[in-house]
């Protein structure tokens, strides 16, 4: 009886197996089709529906994943925050193989700038729009704490890469000057094409940090 029992133990895992890494691919559709509905259309717009058409599987079984919209788009949330972390750890890491010194003000600007002006920003942005709204409550306090999340370790990745002290007078500030300089052009960006602005912004600002943080951060 238990080698009977063995082998329909094994037969079973054998079908859960696949049905389960079936049920994770369909997940993770369904939240790079919020992501994508989000960057593209905006809150109002990114209804389950449309999730589910974009993810190419059915309304019913977007449903059977995420009951709600409000579920579905509290997913998404967290997937964007972990997928702009991944972006930040990617970019550390990369820059640090690059050379052995601290990198220079430019890079670090323009690959900043470039984190907050691509999709993952505007799919957050749209978020926070929605987060905003009374009516969406299930989504304010996780966008509020994940945004937190994202923006310590943004500084934090941004103090490793130009090479400064942040316990330093005035160091930590102009760092956060840098990266809300950086959120703002995300903004612009979602109007209008701002790149040759942008470009000329960039070159400033690396100049300013040059200049007010040292050679740390050397253009």
């Amino acid at each position: 009886m238990s080698a009977i029992r063995a082998r329909a133990e094994e037969a079973a895992a054998a079908v859960t197996g696949p049905k389960q890494e079936r049920s994770r691919a369909t997940r993770q559709r369904l939240l790079r089709a919020a992501i994508d509905c989000l960057a593209e259309h905006g809150w109002a717009r990114s209804t389950v529906a449309v999730v589910a058409e974009r993810a190419g599987v059915s309304r019913g079984a977007a449903q059977h994943h995420f009951r709600t919209r409000e579920e579905l788009f509290t997913a998404a949330v967290e997937h964007v925050a972990e997928e702009r972390l991944a972006a930040l750890r990617r970019l550390a890491d990369e820059m640090a193989h690059e050379r052995a010194a601290p990198a220079g003000a430019r890079p670090v600007v323009r690959e900043l700038v470039a984190l907050y002006t691509g999709p993952l920003f505007r799919a957050a942005l749209h978020l926070w729009v929605a987060a905003s709204h009374d009516h969406h409550a299930v989504l304010r306090p996780r966008v509020a704490d994940l945004e937190a999340r994202v923006g310590r370790e943004t500084h934090r990745v941004a103090v490793r890469l130009l090479g400064v002290d942040d316990a330093a007078p005035g160091v930590r500030e102009t760092v956060q000057g840098l990266l809300d300089m950086a959120r703002g052009l995300g903004l612009a960006n979602l109007l209008t094409d701002d790149a040759a602005r942008r470009a000329r912004v960039v070159d400033q600002w690396t100049e300013i940090l040059a200049s007010r943080l040292g050679k740390g951060s050397r253009p």
